[in-house]
């Protein structure tokens, strides 16, 4: 079975890196993904949050440095994630690719 996902948008909330009683930096973080997408041959206005979760190094410190409001790409697989907030789906992205974005070519 296939479980891997890309998605474009723009970083909307994180927290405060943190480290696993291992020592694994983790750091988490909400993505807004908006776009116009075919569905039935019907243009359709799509827009989501979902959780970031970037663990190890230097995944998620490069997580951490991008600050809010910034447009990024993201690719990784989906987990059930075991915090869940009003705002996102208990389904997260665990992240195994982070790349900032520049403004000019979001959702490009």
């Amino acid at each position: 079975m296939i479980n891997r996902v890309e998605l474009s948008g723009r970083l909307v909330d994180k927290t405060e890196l943190r480290y696993s009683p291992a020592g694994v930096p983790i750091a988490r973080a909400l993505l807004e993904h908006e776009s116009s997408q075919t569905e039935a041959g019907v243009e359709r206005w799509i827009r989501f949050l979902v959780g970031l979760r970037a663990a190890g190094s230097p995944l998620a410190e490069a997580l951490d440095e991008i600050p809010i409001g910034r447009p990024l790409e993201v690719a990784g697989v989906l987990l059930r994630s075991r915090r869940q907030g009003p705002d996102t789906d208990p389904i997260i992205i665990s992240l195994s690719h982070v790349q900032r974005l520049d403004e000019s070519t979001e959702g490009q």
